[in-house]
């Protein structure tokens, strides 16, 4: 059982592109992806980070290449790496044409920034010969100068022509392995940008809303601007930006998705913030539970409620239920039927367990 959603989201069918063994794009569900705050040119250590970002759900991880120690550690990197590397390039070229080389599956650039075409035609020929697709990263914060000028200031027409721009060069090259994104730290800018580019180009879109900050605040800023878009059925891939742990990025990420019904993957706990009605410790229960449940790749909903007001109606929409009650007695609910009674001590165990065996059933009957 799970809840079932007022609506489903109409996605904007977007052109496929591949990004080593990911699917981005058309009918292909929507990637999560983060980025290593590590030194690039300390190979273990990155190589660790991607594994740990992966384990929590990513589907791709960029990395920053802002040397010629970065670009050749990636060989090591992407040999070792579970999920496909996007290489982080600024300005310099040969950066780009050595991730491709060493193993990098995208390359995030600005081919405006890059020079002139005859370099731009080395990049692209580099993606092209090592099976290597590209993503055009327009930032609100680095413009080109003459758009700059044009427009006064950021603006959605100016990131929005900014990606035409960068599009019509790497399709000059017959190039169409690319996504494209048009991001800025204002939830407003964005919104508009990538709305309009949303219009007029069917290449997939990667979201974002960049520089977002400490984790309260770009989570929030990040859920209200990529929600906004995703509901209308916009964008392929997403990253929440924030300055923290990089997994806190896809456990965001992927609670967004989840939360318009955009993802199915692990325990989706529904419950509530607790008052002086609650029959045991909601709060700490339900933080035990999300690191106990961590695991768990199934999707299953669980619903933990404090009290009878809201518990049954609740437990009858969710596969596992838990309903409190008063002295010491709390109703534990099975695909929306009671089920049998728990003593606080045992919510925890009882819980885990049925979680665990309910995962099992899924997996069997895949």
């Amino acid at each position: 059982m799970s809840i079932r959603p007022f609506r489903d989201i109409k996605r904007k069918i977007t052109k496929e592109v591949s990004i080593g063994n990911v699917k981005v794009g058309n009918k292909n569900p929507i990637v999560v992806q983060s980025m290593t705050n590590t030194l690039t040119s300390n190979p273990s250590e990155t190589i660790k980070q991607i594994i740990d970002i992966s384990n929590e759900g990513a589907g791709l991880v960029r990395v920053s290449v802002p040397d010629i120690e970065s670009s050749k550690a990636l060989k090591e990197i992407t040999k070792h790496s579970p999920v496909p590397i996007i290489a982080d390039i600024h300005y310099h070229y040969k950066r780009a044409i050595e991730s491709a080389e060493n193993g990098a599956k995208c390359l995030r650039i600005n081919p405006g920034n890059i020079g002139d075409k005859k370099k731009i035609k080395e990049v692209i020929s580099a993606a092209k010969n090592n099976d290597c697709a590209i993503r055009i990263g327009v930032n609100a914060g680095s413009l080109e100068k003459d758009i700059l000028e044009k427009y006064k200031e950021p603006c959605p027409e100016a990131l929005v022509e900014s990606a035409i721009r960068n599009i019509q060069i790497i399709e000059d090259e017959d190039f169409y392995n690319f996504k494209v994104s048009v991001k800025s730290s204002d939830i407003f800018l964005s919104i508009g940008a990538y709305k309009q580019l949303s219009r007029i180009t069917n290449y997939p879109l990667h979201l974002g809303i960049t520089e977002s900050g400490s984790f309260v605040p770009g989570s929030i800023k990040s859920s209200i601007g990529m929600g906004i878009l995703l509901l209308e059925g916009i964008g392929d891939t997403i990253r929440v930006s924030l300055s923290d742990d990089p997994i806190k990025e896809v456990k965001v990420g992927n609670e967004i998705l989840k939360s318009l019904n955009l993802l199915n993957r692990g325990v989706k706990i529904i419950s509530c913030p607790s008052c002086a009605r609650q029959g045991f410790d909601v709060i700490d229960t339900v933080k035990i539970l999300e690191e106990k449940l961590s695991h768990i790749k199934a999707p299953i909903t669980l619903s933990i409620i404090g009290c009878v007001v809201n518990g049954p109606g609740e437990a009858a929409l969710t596969d596992i239920g838990i309903t409190g009650g008063g002295k010491d007695s709390n109703m534990l609910y099975l695909n929306g039927t009671q089920a049998h009674k728990l003593k606080n001590s045992e919510i925890l165990s009882k819980v885990v367990s049925q979680v665990e065996k309910k995962a099992k059933e899924i997996e069997k009957n895949k």
